[in-house]
């Protein structure tokens, strides 16, 4: 049985957990087969915009705990260096999955209702915009477990909440329920329900994706690469993308479709 619901329809594509009996926790062949979804649909003409979702009463749980568990299997591994180095593998591989999200060209929204927790956090935060429910909650749950967060969250939280916020949130695993994660810059918005968020959610997606597909992966690439650089660096980023990219058919249509007070159409 697939771990997700893929639609494709008016340009967006819906991925949705479908794990509900696991809170939409996310065993090997899941986390292998999210990456492959957002890879497709990076290449995928059809596809502009991205929603994330989640079916059942949680959004993602995060790991499934008997793929951490799974590791204690490990200690039939004699020599110590390969143990780790096989421990190192497994990290590694879960980080390349989330950064499937987060190298996707595509923009990719996340309507996030119930639980948002440990690695599900991870996931949230590789994403370009979060929405939520004002009854749903993220907690960064992995001292609860023992564990230092390792696949996300410690590098991208930081940079989304103010970083005595995110460290706050790693140290203590306390729940930060919607109206809150609004405040602290977490998440865009929070809605009064799940049906009001994923219609509002759905507008804006609507919105985005009838704008210039060339642009707004522009607009991605830009962004991603000015946030882990300084603003000079970003500046020559900036203008040397535009230098490649602004001649476009995109242009001529935006330009003629302001001139002529009329809806633009742009080619995928």
């Amino acid at each position: 049985m697939s771990s997700f619901q893929l639609k494709i329809e008016n340009k967006i594509a819906e991925l949705r957990f479908n794990r509900p009996e696991k809170a939409n926790a996310l065993h090997a062949d899941a986390w292998r087969e999210m990456k492959q979804h957002f890879e497709a649909m990076s290449q995928n003409p059809e596809v502009r915009v991205i929603l994330l979702t989640g079916e059942g009463k949680h959004w993602c749980a995060g790991i499934d705990l008997q793929l951490l568990m799974s590791l204690a299997e490990l200690g039939s591994v004699s020599c110590e260096g390969r143990k780790r180095e096989q421990v190192r593998e497994f990290i590694v591989e879960l980080q390349v999955c989330i950064n499937a999200i987060e190298r996707c060209r595509k923009p990719v929204l996340a309507a996030i209702h119930g639980g948002c927790i440990g690695g599900g956090v991870d996931i949230a935060t590789a994403c370009d915009m979060r929405y939520c429910t004002e009854a749903a909650y993220f907690s960064v749950k992995e001292i609860d477990l023992g564990l230092v967060a390792d696949i996300g969250t410690l590098q991208r939280l930081p940079k989304i909440v103010a970083p005595g916020l995110a460290a706050e949130m790693a140290y203590t695993a306390r729940k930060v329920y919607g109206p809150e994660a609004q405040s602290i810059g977490l998440v865009n918005r929070s809605f009064t329900n799940e049906q009001e968020m994923e219609t509002e959610v759905r507008a804006i997606a609507q919105k985005m994706a009838e704008k210039s597909p060339l642009v707004t992966r522009g607009i991605k690439e830009v962004l991603q690469y000015s946030r882990d650089h300084s603003v000079t660096e970003g500046l020559d980023y900036v203008a040397n993308y535009n230098a490649a990219f602004l001649l476009s058919n995109d242009l001529m249509t935006a330009f003629q479709a302001n001139m002529s007070n009329s809806k633009p159409t742009f080619e995928d």
